[in-house]
């Protein structure tokens, strides 16, 4: 019999309870688990004292290591003071704080922060908001969304009817709302002789054809800045986001930015969104946010999407809540890694 604190131990007990996340868990029977019982800086260290080095950041959220003691100490001095409150009704320092400096960072006017638990909470909030913004302002025939093929924005329903990855995408498809799928402006697509930047603008004529005759009923357009992460870190020239931000002005569709996996400094700027001088209607940030620490999302939103919402009917506001939203530990998890990026100069 196994030592109880040996990994083939945990091993039994996690196949017998643990149901893990997008994996055929038929596989572990000849590909194992890691079982992990503690972390320190870029290594993760299994029961039998073997350590891994954390290659994949734990799915591209750790940016700072594990076990920082800088965001250790954040998270212990908040939670000798307030560990959560509901934000429906209530509010609390970390998550002021964190607003107002999401706000100051982020490219353009984006002063609104409304807060889930995820990336692909994120993306269904903004593509909530996006829909019920053309409602409020009279234009309910503005239900479409537009997204880049290849492109991954999650998997819960909204986020899965915009994501173009077969694999998690298809047996879902009678559930999913129907969207209109881009060329991508992936540069590894260009045509033997043409650059990036060819290609990117030959893609960004695509979308304006579509939006040329579509605007209409189109309520958004939703972009991974720079890099397309899932489908194979596809990268693309600046010049598809110029072109894709004047577009959607001219003619009137949301620009959704998913700098979940590209913001926080993943692209040489602390968003993607940066490289190419735009501003987006609505950001949407996660993975990174609280160095890997603890489940958070934010979207952050213009004054003029937060104006079609500010009403005396109820109806008119954004009617969306998760129970964990803005949890103050979180918050100061988040608060940390921005005294880090300050402090220690991490976007030189």
């Amino acid at each position: 019999m196994p030592s109880l604190a040996s990994n083939a131990a945990w091993l039994a007990r996690s196949h017998a309870a643990v149901w893990h996340p997008c994996t055929q868990m038929k596989l572990h029977e000849t590909l194992p688990l890691v079982p992990v019982a503690r972390a320190n800086g870029p290594w993760l260290y299994d029961f039998d004292g073997r350590r891994y080095l954390d290659a994949i950041s734990s799915w591209w959220v750790n940016l700072f290591g594990h076990g920082h003691p800088a965001i250790n100490a954040a998270i212990g001095a908040q939670l000798a003071e307030l560990e959560h409150v509901m934000l429906a009704g209530f509010t609390h320092r970390p998550v002021i704080e964190l607003s107002e400096r999401l706000a100051a960072l982020a490219p353009g006017p984006l002063g609104h922060c409304f807060y889930g638990s995820d990336g692909a909470s994120a993306v269904e909030i903004a593509l909530k908001m996006s829909f019920h913004y053309w409602r409020n302002r009279d234009r309910p025939e503005k239900i479409g969304f537009v997204s880049i093929e290849h492109g991954y924005h999650g998997e819960t329903l909204g986020a899965l009817a915009v994501t173009d990855v077969a694999l998690f995408r298809d047996v879902y498809a009678p559930l999913l709302h129907a969207g209109i799928t881009v060329p991508s402006p992936d540069a590894r697509l260009a045509a033997p002789g043409a650059s990036a930047r060819d290609h990117a603008l030959g893609a960004a004529a695509a979308l304006e054809a579509v939006l040329a005759e579509r605007h209409a009923s189109i309520a958004a357009l939703i972009v991974e800045p720079l890099v397309q992460g899932a489908t194979g870190m596809a990268m693309y020239d600046p010049v598809y986001l110029a072109r894709a931000r004047e577009l959607c002005t001219r003619y009137d569709v949301h620009l959704i930015a998913d700098e979940i996996m590209t913001g926080y400094g993943r692209t040489g700027t602390m968003f993607a969104c940066e490289q190419a001088n735009i501003a987006p209607d609505f950001l949407c940030l996660s993975k990174g946010i609280t160095g890997g620490y603890l489940p958070l999302s934010v979207v952050l939103s213009t004054d003029t999407v937060y104006a079609a919402f500010y009403d005396d009917d109820p109806a008119r506001g954004f009617l969306h809540s998760h129970s964990y939203t803005g949890n103050a530990l979180a918050c100061r998890a988040a608060l940390a890694v921005l005294d880090l990026f300050r402090d220690e100069n991490v976007i030189a």
